[in-house]
């Protein structure tokens, strides 16, 4: 599907949106130079030291959670095929991927990952069950299954630089790839939380903006909704929309994974104390409400603009819908100053997400798979361990970079990528998820029920990876419903994992680890204060 027009490219936004980009740029670099200080050694380079405090720690873990993906792809998708009823996404992400979240992993991650020195969701594996080979494992499907999702951040660039500035998709990547490297190799986790916390607030003024733009270019929200009533039917502004069904298993994937991606766990490795976690919750949840539910809001006004994208040739004459130009379609006429201002937020929403990702593939690599091997022969030690880090950093971000812009020009029609794109989120939420929850709180998880959880997690998204790639057909049935696209297989990839790991767990008692009550001690731990810290 090509696009049939050629709009000319706004002078003033560009003459305003550059200083800005180059400031925000600046801004990013100067802070992980400062930053250098705290990455001395390796629990400061990837854990800050375990002594974050509650704003920083939030807003890490907010921009993480939604980065341009949310605000270009799904934002756009969603809000066209479900209407106003793709707030609920996002409400479902506040509250169910970030409230509840932090308030049943945050505390009992913190202590345990402590207790047990582990550094990373594999090294907590292979300490919680005494198994190294969970932690090569759980290494590999982190190494396979984060660069590609990695890649697709990049994607979410692309309408928005096309659109304003005519800048080719690769000068972008790379420009983008080589600044988030920098600061992350600088800096490590401190200056990824402090330029996390910088870019979280971009990104809440910029919602707030777009959304009063968009709704005072279509005579405020009562007009809006009439005009979106009239023009796609009446489902599209009803409280559940076209598709419940559907709509619930967004809520479930995009909410419910959080709890098992290791980027997104690791935060909480890295919170300072008690009041910490508890006005991190608080913090987090309000963050989530405005830039996640303010997306899904305003996606949701998308076929508003039907006709601008029937004339751009982004809808094709039998119907199929470009979504990731949805969002761009909407923003194209707002005002110069606007649209400058969601161009700094869609690079803050991507430099955010992509610094956690390099940040968690690079530590899990080198601490859980390279240390190791090379440590059999001679001990490693911590500049050398940094440095190791730094190296695979470089690496990862070239990787994903690589694919993004293959993805763009060279693979443009592959089937396979995109889909291997579709299916990571599902398959590390789902292999981690179970054996991640159960292993913080009950002391009869077995080393079995978890790599059960590894295989139906990862298998199941294989699976779904070659059905989307034509290589396996299914046929209606229970299995047509389960592989309907990614979302759904990988909602039934988690639920399946949590009912599988107590399950298997009550019949592989022999494979329980050792010494596993030591491991829970650190919960029921005394600790003695001085009179005038407690009054009890």
């Amino acid at each position: 599907m090509q696009n049939l027009s050629v709009s000319v490219p706004n002078t003033t936004t560009i003459w305003i949106a550059v200083p800005m980009i180059l400031c925000f740029f600046a801004l990013m670099i100067c802070v992980g130079i400062a930053c250098r200080k705290h990455a001395t050694d390796v629990n400061s380079f990837v854990l800050g030291g375990r002594a974050v405090g509650p704003w920083l720690t939030a807003f890490a873990f907010g921009t993480s959670y939604f980065s341009a993906v949310i605000f270009v792809g799904y934002a756009g998708q969603f809000g066209w095929n479900f209407g106003l009823s793709s707030t609920w996404i996002g409400l479902g992400n506040a509250f169910i991927g970030s409230l509840l979240a932090w308030s049943v992993l945050g505390r009992r991650t913190r202590i345990m990952t402590q207790h047990l020195n582990s550094k990373t969701m594999p090294d907590f594996f292979e300490k919680r069950y005494d198994s190294s080979k969970l932690k090569t494992v759980a290494s590999f499907i982190v190494f396979v299954f984060l660069i590609p999702y990695t890649a697709s951040l990049y994607n979410g660039l692309s309408s928005l630089f096309n659109n304003v500035f005519y800048v080719p998709y690769w000068v972008v990547v790379v420009v983008m790839a080589i600044l988030t490297g920098l600061y992350v190799i600088f800096g490590g986790y401190m200056a990824t939380a402090i330029n996390d916390f910088i870019q979280g607030i971009i990104m809440l003024v910029g919602i707030i903006a777009v959304i009063a733009s968009v709704l005072q270019q279509n005579g405020g929200f009562n007009k809006a909704v009439e005009a979106l009533e009239i023009e796609a039917g009446s489902e599209y502004v009803s409280m559940f929309g076209p598709d419940p069904i559907f709509l619930l298993f967004v809520v479930l994937l995009t909410s419910l994974g959080t709890w098992g991606l290791p980027q997104m766990v690791g935060k909480f490795y890295s919170i300072k104390d008690e009041g910490s976690i508890k006005k991190g919750t608080i913090i987090s949840t309000i963050f989530a409400i405005i830039v996640a539910g303010g997306c899904y809001f305003l996606g949701g006004f998308g076929k508003l603009y039907h006709k601008e994208m029937l004339s751009a040739g982004y809808i094709s004459k039998e119907g199929a819908v470009m979504f990731d130009k949805v969002i761009p379609t909407m923003l194209s006429s707002l005002a110069p100053v606007v649209v400058a201002l969601i161009i700094v937020l869609v690079l803050a929403a991507s430099m955010s997400t992509i610094s956690s990702l390099v940040l968690t593939s690079a530590s899990t690599l080198t601490l859980d798979v390279v240390k190791p091997a090379i440590c059999k022969k001679k001990k490693i030690d911590e500049k050398k361990s940094i440095l190791i880090m730094r190296l695979f950093i470089v690496f990862f971000i070239a990787v994903s970079a690589i694919i993004a812009i293959l993805k763009d020009s060279v693979w443009k029609d592959s089937v396979f990528i995109a889909q291997m794109m579709g299916v990571s989120w599902g398959a590390l939420a789902g292999a981690f998820l179970a054996p991640f929850l159960y292993g913080l709180y009950w002391k009869k998880t077995t080393k079995a029920a978890v790599v059960a959880s590894f295989i139906f997690g990862t298998g199941l998204e294989i699976v779904q990876l070659c059905i989307s790639v034509g290589w396996i057909t299914v046929d209606g049935g229970v299995l047509g419903f389960v592989f309907r696209n990614s979302l759904y297989s990988g909602v039934f990839a988690m639920v399946g994992g949590l009912i599988l790991v107590p399950v298997i767990s009550l019949f592989t008692q022999k494979t329980l680890p050792r010494n596993i009550n030591a491991k829970f001690e650190c919960y029921n731990a005394e600790i003695v204060t001085k009179i005038k810290d407690s009054l009890g």
